[in-house]
């Protein structure tokens, strides 16, 4: 009789590639993967991963090199994550979103001799071509790429410090830095997110596309749990919910946006979503009404996660199960360490805002090629010489131990030599009924150095001549130090395809008004 693969995720270190192949003749004919067109079964799954990591390693392809994906998620395009594990090499899924010159910047960074890349993707780039030997296109050429069928790759047993995937980070300038996860990290990380919450009866739905660290944050445990993957291209809100509903679907990673929508949704309360378990959320911050209304209107338990894609602490938060802390964003997940740090590096009471340090056994091995921006990203305690990783935030733990973000390092306005975090000014105007969502950045003032500039989406009906009035509501909230200098209606927040706000966006706009 076949071994279960469930028992390996109580090991240490282990083969994910060992792990599909095991799930494939376990469940054999049971659902792994779907993306509203193909279904694959685990057993056609684990076929076709063998069939394409056999071609790669006939190709040429050398242990731990990157094998480029660029597209829209769905099948295929999680049959070449995996194949590029399973050869021996790692993944590296491209940003769709980046520009030309920055794709050209990722592909040459990855060290990838081969990209695979969807008919669309192709066409809309045109005559400009990424610096790779050799290009598949993906829904066309895939089934003649892989070997025959029955072909096993070459054996490859991953040690810890292989890499098993880059992640290119969602930089707005430049080549974005290519984030490099071992084999050992994803295996502490996700084998514990497996054991925890998912099992071979696992529906997950992910919208949130594969080249992002907040997909694998569900993608991958399920997988290693020989669960089922319902992949969507791209969100809506409608064909989520119907989906959702059809497929009885159990787990699901959404962004605060995709929660906002949902809950905006006339029609969500007619679908029926029982079959959840529980849903995540991470990736941007999370506001505590929204929140509060998810766990009234949804099923299931609802978890966020802090961290980063570099790793450091990773903050897990069971939101059902503190309903009374809906303003943090929970506390630091088993073996994980966090520390809130002043600008001398002095560690700061709870309470007190400053800057998140945080390690774990989950870090990344660095960024591809970039050493320096490696150390920059660190923070040496000076009592003990651990390395830390720079969380880019600033917080403050209270006194139960959890944890609330009070902005980036980043977007921290100085006016008049005064420390002003964003969030404080984006609470106050967002307490407004006339205003779906506030947000804050500063711009250069001849008096102040910086100055706080406002920016909120006005609820429909509502007219631009209410903003001055809004302005002075929240300012009389306000300390003095913190008013709101000048506020601006917009109609909705830029974002990123995962939905982080692209304050750099709003910046420029204030600066040009």
């Amino acid at each position: 009789m076949t071994q279960n693969p469930a028992a390996l995720l109580d090991a240490e270190f282990g083969s994910f590639p060992g792990l599909i192949a095991g799930w494939g003749a376990y469940r054999g004919d049971a659902d792994a993967l779907y993306d509203g067109t193909t279904t694959l079964s685990w057993r056609e799954t684990a076929d076709r991963v063998e069939r394409i990591a056999a071609r790669l390693q006939a190709d040429g392809l050398e242990r731990g090199q990157a094998v480029a994906i660029l597209g829209t998620t769905g099948v295929n395009y999680a049959l070449i994550y995996l194949a590029a594990i399973r050869a021996g090499g790692c993944a590296a899924p491209l940003t769709t979103s980046a520009s030309p010159d920055q794709l050209a910047g990722m592909a040459a960074d990855s060290g990838a001799i081969h990209l695979f890349i969807d008919r669309a993707k192709l066409d809309e780039l045109g005559d400009f071509k990424l610096p790779t030997e050799r290009q598949i296109v993906l829904d066309e050429e895939l089934d003649s790429f892989m070997a025959p069928a029955g072909t096993k790759a070459q054996p490859f047993e991953p040690a810890e410090r292989d890499p098993l995937n880059i992640i290119y980070s969602s930089g707005t300038t430049g080549v974005p830095k290519g984030i490099i996860h071992s084999h050992g990290m994803r295996w502490r990380q996700m084998t514990f997110r497996a054991a925890l919450n998912y099992g071979q009866d696992s529906r997950t739905l992910t919208s949130t596309p594969l080249y992002s660290n907040t997909t694998m944050a569900v993608f991958l445990p399920t997988m290693y749990s020989g669960g089922r993957v319902s992949l969507m291209g791209k969100f809506d809100t409608q064909k989520w919910l119907a989906r959702a509903q059809d497929e009885r679907i159990t787990h699901t990673m959404l962004v605060p946006v995709q929660y906002r929508r949902l809950m905006q949704f006339e029609h969500f309360d007619g679908y029926d979503l029982s079959s959840m378990k529980m849903k995540y959320c991470t990736s941007a911050p999370f506001p505590a009404d929204l929140k509060a209304e998810v766990l009234a209107r949804m099923p299931g338990g609802l978890i966020e996660i802090y961290g980063m894609t570099e790793g450091g602490v990773a903050c897990i938060f069971p939101v059902h199960e503190f309903p009374d802390k809906l303003h943090t964003v929970g506390f630091p997940a088993p073996g994980h360490s966090l520390k809130v740090i002043d600008e001398a590096g002095n560690e700061l009471p709870p309470g007190e805002a400053g800057e998140l340090v945080g390690k774990s056994p989950t870090m990344m091995s660095g960024y591809k090629n970039q050493p320096e921006k490696t150390r920059e990203g660190y923070w040496t305690d000076p009592a003990d010489g651990s390395t830390w990783q720079r969380m880019g935030d600033i917080g403050r733990v209270d006194a139960e131990g959890f944890v609330e973000l009070v902005g980036r390092t980043k977007d921290v306005i100085i006016s008049g030599g005064f420390n002003i975090f964003p969030i404080d000014l984006e609470h106050e105007l967002a307490k407004d009924e006339r205003v779906v969502e506030a947000a804050v950045v500063g711009v250069p003032s001849d008096q102040w150095g910086e100055t706080p500039v406002g920016f909120v989406v006005l609820k429909p009906g509502v007219e631009e001549t209410a903003l001055e009035d809004i302005r002075t509501v929240a300012n009389s909230r306000l300390g003095k130090t913190q008013r709101v200098s000048a506020l601006h209606a917009i109609g909705e927040m830029p974002r990123s395809h995962i939905g982080k706000l692209l304050k750099t966006d709003l910046r420029d706009v204030a600066v040009a008004k």
